[in-house]
C-alpha cells in the first residue's frame, strides 16, 4: 500500500527531523514554515522539500535567501514553487 506524507506520522516526523539544520538561520526558517504549513503540504511539496533538505546548509541558505536559484536535478517547478513559499515565510 502506498502511504502519503500526510497519512504516515513517521514520514512527518522524519521530515521535521531532517529540517533541523546546522545553520540556525536555516533551522528557524524551516521550523517556522513547517509549523505553519506542514499539515497542508502536498506530496509534491514534500518531495520538493526533501530535495532541498538533501543540499548542504550553505546551498540551502543561498536558495532560501534568493542568492541563487535551483539548478540541475533540483530545477523543477515544484522546487521553485516551494522556494517561493519558503522565502515568504
Amino acid at each position: 500500500m502506498y502511504t502519503t506524507h500526510q497519512s504516515d506520522p513517521a514520514n512527518r516526523s522524519r521530515l521535521r527531523w531532517r529540517a533541523r539544520r546546522g545553520l540556525l538561520e536555516n533551522d528557524l526558517i524551516l521550523t517556522r514554515f513547517l509549523d505553519a504549513h506542514e499539515a497542508t503540504l502536498s506530496d509534491d511539496e514534500v518531495d520538493a522539500l526533501t530535495r532541498l533538505l538533501d543540499l548542504s546548509d550553505n546551498d540551502l541558505m543561498d536558495l532560501m535567501l534568493a542568492r541563487k536559484e535551483p539548478s540541475g536535478a533540483d530545477d523543477l517547478p515544484q522546487v521553485h514553487a516551494l522556494l517561493t513559499r519558503l522565502r515568504a515565510a
